[in-house]
């Protein structure tokens, strides 16, 4: 059980949770679906498939609207998208909160291991990562498998039940929890609206919700010493 081992590292989605890049991923997977497929609504289909890879999506899309894409198509619109969201800005106070966070800290995502690093070099977010970069491509099975949660805990020394995690997605979060690991659900892109994704977040395993990234460390915080109570 989480509550009986000390939290070690803090693992941190990057899309949606530490740059707002969801809401432009849509925006153009949306734009670009529509513009080949003529008449289609692709937003109601695109949107609860954010979180996972941009293949993932299109295919999902895809069978929905029962229409298909070329593999030039895929490859197309992945390049457009990853340039866009590239340029995302990071959410207010992240790094102030990763600095202020103790635990050895970690990156993991769906997307690619070169493009996450660009991002996070980017925006002076490398420091606090280092070499602990886990991304879908290298591990057998992306996000909603635990796959690229337990290469990140591996690659620490860390037990997946010493692993808090930060997620943005239904997809992350169950990644994360068949992970064993405890999720803090993040819903401040500005990709969510309402509360319906909290109520999701929350029912994918979640076990705490929060839309302001300032307030990460007194959270971290908190679970800390309900874990180090457990323990004892």
């Amino acid at each position: 059980m989480a509550n009986a081992t000390a939290f070690r590292a803090l693992i941190c989605d990057c899309d949606g949770v530490l740059i707002d890049s969801e809401a432009v991923a849509a925006r153009v997977l949306v734009r670009e679906l529509e513009a080949r497929w003529p008449g289609v609504d692709a937003a109601p289909v695109v949107l609860p498939l954010l979180g996972q890879r941009i293949e993932r999506v299109l295919g999902g899309a895809g069978a929905a609207l029962e229409r298909s894409l070329t593999a030039a198509d895929v490859d197309a619109i992945r390049t457009v998208a990853e340039a866009e969201a590239r340029e995302a800005p990071l959410f207010p106070g992240v790094a102030a909160a990763l600095e202020a966070v103790t635990l050895t800290r970690a990156c993991a995502s769906n997307s690619y291991t070169d493009v996450v690093r660009e991002v996070l070099a980017r925006n002076g977010l490398q420091r606090f990562f280092g070499e602990r970069v886990y991304c879908a491509d290298i591990v057998a099975m992306p996000k909603p498998a635990p796959d690229v949660y337990l290469a990140a805990a591996q690659g620490m020394g860390v037990a997946p039940a010493a692993c808090l995690v930060v997620e943005d997605s239904v997809t992350g979060v169950s990644a994360a929890r068949a992970a064993g690991m405890t999720v803090l659900g993040f819903v401040g892109g500005t990709h969510v609206g309402g509360d319906a994704h909290a109520h999701e977040l929350r029912d994918a395993g979640a076990s705490e919700i929060f839309d302001d990234m300032t307030t990460l460390p007194a959270r971290v915080a908190h679970w800390m010493n309900k874990a180090e109570v457990g323990s004892h």
